[in-house]
Formats: C-alpha cells, structure tokens, sequence
C-alpha cells in the first residue's frame, strides 16, 4: 500500500469514517434505486427483468416445476430460491420486494468486507472500491439477481481463512445459483484447506439439488438452453465480429435469441467455437497454476478467484453487462488484504466498469446495436480492458506464486510469495495450526 493509501484507510477506521462510508452507501444506493425507477437514459429499462421475466418464472415456479420451455431460462436450479425470495416480504409487491432484498445482499457484501479489514493484514481498500464502483452500474445492480450470487461468492472467500467448511458450503450454494461461485475455491492452499472446502462444497451441493428435485420438476432442464447460446454481442468475440462488420470484412446480422442480442451469419460458428477453445485453455492454465504454484499468502486465494473468474468472463460467449458485478465484488475481496497482487488489475476492472455503463443501457440502442463507429470503438475497448486485466491478472498471480523465488545471499529463495511482483508484500510464514496450512 502507498503512503496516501495507508492514510486514508487510516482515517476510515475511525468512527467518523465509519459514519461516512455507510452515509456514502446510504446516498448511493438510493440513488441507484431511484434510477430504476426513474428513467434516465434508459436506466429504468432494466427493471423489465424483474417485472417481467422473474415475475413470469415466479409464477411457473410456485407451481412446482422449472421453466425450462422459456429459453431464457438458463440457469441451475437453486436460482429458483431468489425468484420465488419476494414472499418473504409478503406486503410488497414483487418489484418491490426483489429490490429490497438485492439492496440488502449489497449491504452485507459492504459489511463483510469492512469485517474483513480487521484482519491483521487487512485493508479498508476492499470496503472503499465496492462502495464506489458499484454505483458507477447505476440501476443495474438492483434490476439483477446477480448481486444475490456476488454475496455467495464474496462471503465464500471471506469465510475460507478460518472457515473453510463454511467457505465450501457458500461455494457449493452458489454454484447451484449461477455455476461460477464454484471458482472461489481454485485458490485454496492444498491440503487439510482445499479438502474440506471442496467436501463442504460437492456435499452441499448434492444436499440442496436432491431438496430441489424433491420439490421442483425438470430441475436440470436449463442445460438445453444454455448450450446452444450464440456469440452476444457484448462478448469478445461479438466485438470483434462488429468491428469486422464496420470495415466491412463481415456482413452477419444482430438478432434476438434466448434473451440476448446475438450476432447470426458467417464465421459466427466458428468465433464461438475459439470462444469455448479458449475457455478450455484458460481452465487448463489455472490447472496448471494449480500444479506448479509454490507459495501460498493469505492473498493467495482470493487473487486465484478473480483471475479465473477474469478469465471465464472475457473467454465467454456472453459477457452481459451484470457480469461486472462480480468483478467488482472479487476484485473488492482482493484489496481487503493488504498482501493482494491485483491491486492495479482492480483498477482495469473500475473503469471497464464505467465503460460498461456507456455501453449499456447509456448508448446500447443507438450506437451498440447499430454497430457504428463510436459503439464498436466502446466495446472494443471495454473488452480490450477487460482482456489486459485477465492476462494482467495471469502474470502477477504466476510471478507472486509459481515463478521461481529469486535466490538470496545463502542461495536459498525467499519464499515471500511474490516472486518478482515488487511493491508486493507477502504475509510471514505460518504457524502450525495456522489459517493457511502447509502445502503437502
């Protein structure tokens, strides 16, 4: 951390910087809210999501079966708890009630995080960037259920250092919400860690899809649906296949399909089979870390999860705009450890965040859509952003972990778990019994 950072995270930790980081959220927040409500630039436009598309599955769910012949609906089965959650608040309307309870998940992601400051290696850096970035989606956040799956995820690595098992189960949840909260645990230090959090996370999964196929009909139903999704337009290579369009090297078409603008013409097969080529290459890549990383800090795991949730994210054939939620939200548990190494890939991920904005919903239908030359050149650098932050991201988690320590005067690597990442302190080696065990 730099002088000016350790200052201010300083002055937050006091009372009165206590009282101004939950009035920031408390300002915030309502306006975000008040934006989904209130059109501004399209900013209201999300709600149709709740409106519409959740209410519509609402009501398929209570009957007891998935709706699985809507082909939007392309995700597992526990995704159904947050569309039927309304009726916990029985005495608003669903709107209202699905909103309040996204903007509480947001306010216990801000809360862990500030939790997990008071670590002893902790840092309020977590706290600060998702009170701020977060806003910068403007209504979006509240128009999702993805802030739902964040928490999951969040609080999965929160939970990972002293509880692993809990970290597992929080794991294994989300992955029955929306698959990728399962990633978190990519990064656990091998050993006693990684076995109880992957037990926890396999056994709590088994749990809940056996409870929802007591309860649910067509529980596995979203599978059909998510496989023969298309390049989005949004997507890497739906960026590329536009700036092609505007050059006038491709001479495909945007259309409406399982809920998404995607592109249809040629090469577009074939873009979407690199896409699901890569994606199997990033996976290989963190498997790889996996085997040849050596040394382990209390930062280790968390910076693991968000470099392969970067890397799922930009090798995806969709990367809709409320993927940067949980970009946002892992990069936040990233800095609240002062050991982090992705500190200047949170920053790429704040402004891909802003751009992201622009794109949609500020200029998606007059500039995204039509593919002109302003829209291509958002999109193209949005996702350049987003591409540098996950190779970003790769390099200083290899360097930090795996790389060879550099030798020191008795010939004998450091072991500081930064390798030749400078500016990037590593926490002292554990004790026995400690919360990051020896490797075995």
């Amino acid at each position: 951390m730099t002088s000016t950072s350790r200052t201010i995270d300083s002055a937050l930790r006091g009372r009165a910087g206590r009282l101004a980081m939950a009035g920031f959220w408390l300002a915030t927040r309502t306006l975000m809210v008040v934006l989904l409500v209130v059109n501004l630039h399209g900013t209201s436009s999300v709600r149709v999501e709740i409106t519409q598309t959740y209410n519509n599955w609402y009501d398929v769910l209570v009957t007891g079966t998935m709706p699985h012949d809507d082909v939007m609906w392309q995700y597992p089965p526990a995704a159904a708890a947050i569309f039927l959650s309304p009726d916990l608040l029985p005495f608003l309307s669903y709107f209202q009630a699905f909103v309040a309870l996204t903007v509480i998940c947001d306010a216990l992601i801000a809360i862990g995080l500030v939790r997990a400051a008071r670590r002893a290696d902790g840092s309020l850096a977590g706290a600060v960037l998702w009170l701020t970035t977060l806003p910068l989606l403007l209504s979006l956040p509240f128009g999702r259920y993805d802030l739902q799956v964040t928490l999951l995820a969040v609080g999965s690595l929160l939970c990972l250092r002293f509880r692993r098992k809990l970290g597992g189960v929080l794991a294994g949840v989300g992955a029955l919400v929306k698959v990728w909260p399962l990633l978190t645990l990519i990064g656990t230090p091998r050993g006693r860690t990684t076995r109880d959090a992957v037990v926890s996370a396999v056994a709590a999964g088994a749990v809940l899809l056996a409870v929802l196929a007591l309860f649910f009909r067509d529980t596995l139903g979203f599978l059909g649906n998510q496989g023969n999704r298309g390049i989005q337009v949004e997507s890497l290579g739906g960026s590329a296949l536009m700036l092609g369009k505007l050059v006038g090297a491709w001479s495909g078409k945007v259309e409406v399909r399982y809920g998404a603008y995607e592109y249809l013409g040629p090469y577009v097969s074939s873009v979407a089979l690199l896409s699901v080529g890569l994606t199997v290459a990033g996976f290989a890549w963190l498997l790889l870390w996996r085997v040849k990383a050596r040394r382990w800090t209390t930062a280790t795991p968390l910076d693991a999860a968000l470099c392969a949730i970067l890397v799922f994210t930009i090798t995806s054939r969709v990367l809709s705009p409320q993927y940067l939620i949980w970009l946002v939200g892992l990069a936040a548990v990233c800095l609240t450890c002062k050991h982090t190494t992705q500190r200047p890939v949170a920053w790429l991920i704040v402004a891909s965040t802003a751009l992201s904005t622009v794109i949609y919903p500020l200029t998606y239908g007059s500039e995204i859509l039509p593919g002109t030359g302003f829209g291509t050149f958002l999109l193209v650098l949005r996702n350049g952003l987003l591409g540098w932050a996950a190779v970003w991201s790769c390099l200083r988690l290899w360097r930090a972990s795996a790389s060879p320590a550099p030798a020191t005067g008795n010939g004998i690597g450091n072991g500081n778990g930064n390798g030749n990442d400078a500016g990037t302190a590593a926490a002292p080696a554990p004790k026995a019994g400690s919360e990051v065990p020896a490797r075995v």
